[in-house]
């Protein structure tokens, strides 16, 4: 293989195979990648601003047995810290996003044994009713494939019943790595690889806008993270015609501070800033048909945020006015709003606050500068 063909390749809008994706990400110079990823981005992005997003990150439960080794949120059914959040504190902090200038809530929570579909149903025409503007950007694969467990039901009805009930997008959690070799080893109590992209292919097929992830850095081979990539590629090129699909892809890196993955089978976190920059240059590469690229400062931090908006990266993501999962395995980066925004300025670029549908935002005239530590 020659690199310069790669390029050509990716630059005319070519899908990259795994046996291709893997050789650049070993193989190329890394500027080379970056100056590729980054003219990309500006063909797929051409207002050239960098977005982001208010939000709040919520969970309906801590309760679930999935048991995932990378996550020390979850609580097993009993336990004396397991609660299921009941709806004065949605309340209280739904009212609180919105004086910081958020408009949705990013609600997930645990494979909890006994609330099924008619809880979520619930909880969404409640929230709905009681904050009409509020989006609710929620759930994800392994949850809908739960809850259609538990009520014996094709995914499909449970998403055209969430979205009935209030659902406006859904994030792409639970994804890891899209190889059942890897699920086994850190996720086996959530869906395989398949069948969460069949829920996604479900989703866009109702129209439903979504997000695609990866988390990387555990014990993954380099070639299944372009299994991965290639697996959302092929779902998003599946989308039906007019259908958002995935509206954007974001890699984080394996969290690992008190994980069972850490503590029991020695498996650390050891990507380098360089390597998360270039996993970031071969997103953008391998998926020419996602046109949102963001880079998860909550895990990298700022500085590695900022050179991956040079490397195919268009989006910071959100100021995350709360968020527990990650956190919970040792992510410690924050960012207020006014902070964010400095960040992307100091990066070279011009910010723009944005909705869950990547629409354009006006900066809230009254909005509560958020300090709030966790």
């Amino acid at each position: 293989m020659q690199t310069a063909d790669l390029y050509k390749k990716a630059l005319d809008g070519g899908f990259l195979t795994i046996d291709e994706g893997e050789y650049l990400f070993t193989h190329a110079p890394l500027a080379e990648l970056m100056t590729v990823a980054d003219t990309m981005r500006r063909e797929r992005v051409p207002h050239g601003k960098v977005t982001w997003i208010i939000d709040r990150n919520m969970n309906t439960t801590n309760v679930c047995i999935a048991n995932c080794k990378f996550c020390n949120f979850y609580r097993v059914p009993g336990h004396a810290e397991a609660y299921i959040t009941d709806i004065e504190t949605y309340k209280r902090k739904i009212e609180e996003t919105f004086r910081y200038g958020g408009e949705q809530l990013l609600l997930q929570g645990g494979h909890h044994p006994e609330l099924g579909l008619s809880y979520y149903t619930g909880l969404f025409r409640e929230l709905k009713q009681l904050f009409p503007r509020l989006k609710l950007h929620t759930l994800g694969p392994p949850e809908v494939a739960h809850i259609a467990k538990l009520e014996k039901m094709h995914p499909a009805d449970v998403l055209k019943a969430l979205i009935a009930a209030g659902m406006d997008s859904m994030p792409g959690p639970g994804a890891e790595i899209l190889v059942d070799r890897v699920r086994r080893l850190i996720s086996k109590g959530k869906c395989g690889s398949q069948e969460w992209l069949d829920i996604m292919h479900e989703a866009h097929k109702l129209g439903l806008t979504t997000t695609a992830t990866m988390m990387f850095g555990h014990v993954e081979t380099v070639r299944e993270r372009f299994e991965h990539l290639v697996k959302i590629r092929d779902v998003q090129a599946r989308k039906p015609e007019g259908a958002k699909g995935f509206i954007a892809f974001i890699p984080w890196t394996f969290q690992d501070v008190d994980t069972l993955l850490a503590r029991i089978r020695g498996v650390h976190n050891l990507t380098t800033s360089e390597e998360y920059i270039r996993m970031i240059a071969m997103s953008r590469i391998m998926l020419p048909n996602i046109n949102n690229i963001q880079a998860s400062w909550l895990t990298v931090g700022k500085e590695t945020a900022q050179l991956c908006l040079h490397a195919g990266a268009n989006d910071f993501g959100s100021i995350m006015i709360e968020e527990n999962v990650v956190s919970a395995a040792g992510a410690p980066h924050r960012f207020t709003a006014r902070g964010i925004q400095a960040a992307i300025r100091e990066a070279g670029f011009e910010p723009q606050l944005r909705t869950q549908q990547y629409e354009a935002r006006t900066m809230p005239e009254v909005m509560e500068e958020q300090v709030i530590n966790y």
